[in-house]
């Protein structure tokens, strides 16, 4: 019988029962009083309840148990294990000695480092551009490519359940590093390179951010219109580095769910260029059976209309010191795709000739009807502030809603009570505002958690080497003072 079939049996079984047994097993309902009191509650309430924002340490974690290396750098392949340590993995971060990884040096505009980055290096600092990338991992120092250190490295590879690397494809496999190499020290072991373009013609192509969105076709249909005086655009934020990163993730705990079937260990190798095409959509399958080239489309949307984001004429903030206040608080999402909520737009902004001529949706998605339209909606807001667009828009009934700046999330309410935007007290360097942990989804029974943001190059050597592995003092010394460690 399948379980459905099963299901359905007891469901029969239970509403044609009688009423003083239906609380019986294997019939359904609540087994105690807090059990009645939490099917009572409004569901908001229920949410609040199970999710608890702010509890989460005090429940268990979903990959408790689960070791991983990490001999990763930047943002692309750290981020693919840091969502395994934010889920109760044990991660070690393996950096080169002293230097460690190369996105420490980096800061918005070299502004902003927490410090030292290294013991023998106090007036060196980390900068945020590491953030959020590598939270609650152990950091040790190796130079595990030089023969003297492969030991050590073999030996944490048979107590590990895997690895992830980024280097160029093959420098592993001259190390003897890589998956053929340590499958046979640990046949269990799950081996994860994540690089620019795989094997293939362009194999030794390295890779960043932007190449992935360059190479493959996000930015040219990212940005406005050449019409509209736009041009080809990169995001400013590192968007594939942390959508690549995820979507290794994901290959990950398919991998340990294998492993859990089989007791075997597998290799992936991951493309970062090819992942950037899965964000395109529809662009491959238009070429391909059309012969059409996706076009950049800005603020608006090729499918949809109206959807888009327009400019008001007033900031929110006219007065205020800072330019992204003064400046850029001018800009609202609309949508009103809909026949009925485009026709309510039309009155709302006292135009309704304009519905009239595009009352139908397939009427108003071609791009000549959006040019039209767009021009009209930016032509009302040309007097008015961002807010205001906004509550006029709210009151009709249409989804709209302020483009908000970094300061304004911090201070929205929505995402305080969920927990999104938090301050976490970091061990080591204090408070620290936090964004990205809690922002991945909510769990009511192992829910993501934040111990740490990140610890100096070699922090846990002794937790590492000396604990773990066994290795005295004195030798954890001797690597020191010839900077193997």
């Amino acid at each position: 019988m399948s379980d459905k079939q099963e299901w359905r049996k007891q469901y029969r079984n239970l509403v044609e029962a009688p009423i003083e047994d239906q609380t019986k097993a294997p019939y359904y309902g609540p087994k105690c009083k807090e059990e009645l009191d939490e099917m009572k509650m409004p569901y908001e309430d229920y949410c609040r309840a199970v999710f608890a924002p702010g509890h989460e340490m005090g429940k268990p974690e979903a990959l408790k148990g689960i070791r991983w290396m990490s001999t990763t750098m930047y943002i692309f392949t750290p981020h693919s294990v840091a969502n395994l340590a934010e889920l109760g993995a044990e991660v070690y971060k393996f950096e080169m000695p002293r230097m460690g990884d190369p996105m420490k040096h980096t800061s918005p505009f070299n502004e902003a480092y927490l410090y030292p980055l290294h013991d023998t290096r106090p007036m060196t600092g980390t900068g945020f551009g590491f953030m959020h990338a590598n939270p609650n991992e152990y950091y040790v120092s190796i130079d595990y490519h030089i023969e003297e250190m492969r030991e050590p490295f073999y030996r944490i590879v048979k107590m590990s359940d895997g690895l992830t690397e980024c280097y160029r494809p093959g420098t592993f496999d001259r190390w003897k590093q890589s998956y053929r190499y340590l499958i046979e020290l640990n046949p269990r072991f799950i081996y994860v390179w994540g690089g620019g373009f795989g094997y293939g013609p362009k194999v030794f192509g390295g890779s960043y951010d932007i190449l992935g969105q360059a190479h493959a076709g996000l930015a040219s249909v990212t940005g406005h219109h050449e019409f509209m005086g736009g041009h080809c655009t990169k995001h400013s934020n590192w968007c594939i580095d942390w959508y690549s990163g995820s979507q290794i993730t994901f290959g990950i705990l398919a991998a340990l769910h294998w492993r859990r079937k089989t007791g075997l260990g597998t290799m992936i190798e991951f493309s970062q260029v090819q992942a950037a095409t899965r964000c395109l959509g529809h662009a491959a399958p238009l070429y391909g059976r059309f012969g059409i080239v996706r076009q950049r489309w800005g603020n608006w949307d090729t499918q949809l209309c109206v959807h888009g984001i327009i400019l008001c004429g007033k900031s929110d903030y006219p007065d205020a010191i800072n330019p992204q206040d003064r400046l850029e608080a001018r800009y609202a999402m609309i949508s009103a795709f809909q026949d009925a909520d485009f026709k309510a737009l039309c009155e709302v902004i006292k135009k309704p000739d304009l519905y009239n001529k595009y009352a139908k949706f397939k009427d108003r998605v071609e791009a000549e009807a959006q040019v039209e339209i767009y021009a009209e909606l930016e032509k009302w807001a040309a007097d008015k502030s961002r807010s205001e667009v906004v509550r006029t828009l709210q009151n009709a009934g249409l989804l709209a809603e302020p483009v908000m700046n970094d300061r304004e999330v911090y201070e929205c309410e929505h995402y305080r009570q969920r927990g999104t935007i938090r301050w976490i007290e970091d061990p080591l360097f204090g408070d620290v505002l936090n964004q990205g942990i809690y922002s991945a989804g909510l769990m009511s029974k192992t829910p993501r958690r934040l111990y740490w943001i990140w610890r100096p190059v070699g922090a846990d050597n002794v937790k590492f080497y000396h604990e773990l592995l066994g290795y005295p003092i004195s030798k954890v010394q001797e690597w020191y003072d010839k900077a193997w460690i």
